[in-house]
């Protein structure tokens, strides 16, 4: 696997000129859709679960996890927080696509730990509109976790909430350890 350490970098980090990341990545997929042969399976998930979890690049979820292609649905965002896209994915998910049960992943040193309601604005100061979303910081990723669960487990769009389970990734070990939801 490529990791941006090991990215060709010229003069002052910049990415040698092979092309834009973008470019690599359409290489890629061509190398990858040559060898491609359809696994022949539709949008459910043979597993039943929706994984809501941190958009942050050291999490390697399927690695993690042991999941396959096709096991769950994944859901990611700044945080892993359960916001009403969130909310909206999940309940097409359970009533379209068949899932029951839900796992939420945050994880140690969050980039929204050092983030405050400033952030907003400060983009309202740059660009003169105020965004409509959270930032949705936190400085307890454990009570975060609980908040999540509590979001899930109160909407009134969701089908099954006896199975949702929080849980905090450690980046240095790679360890999950469970949030008590209490």
């Amino acid at each position: 696997m490529t990791t941006s350490a090991s990215v060709p970098a010229g003069p002052q980090g910049a990415i040698a000129p092979r092309g834009t990341v973008t470019d690599r990545l359409v290489e890629a997929n061509e190398r990858y859709a040559s060898a491609f042969t359809d696994p022949g399976m539709d949008a459910r998930p043979v597993l039943h679960v929706a994984i809501v979890a941190c958009m942050d690049a050291r999490l390697d979820l399927h690695a993690a996890l042991g999941l396959e292609l096709g096991d769950c649905h994944t859901i990611r965002n700044a945080g892993g927080v359960v916001t009403d896209d969130v909310i909206r994915s999940l309940t097409i998910s359970q009533r379209a696509l068949g899932t029951r049960s839900i796992v939420l992943i945050h994880h140690t040193g969050c980039g929204l730990e050092t983030l405050t309601e400033d952030f907003r604005h400060d983009l309202e100061m740059e660009v003169g509109q105020r965004p409509a979303w959270a930032v949705e910081s936190f400085r307890d990723v454990d009570q975060d976790v609980r908040q999540s669960m509590q979001r899930v487990r109160t909407s009134p769009f969701l089908l099954h909430t006896d199975d949702v389970r929080g849980f905090v990734f450690d980046v240095k070990t790679g360890l999950l350890r469970e949030v008590d939801p209490a």
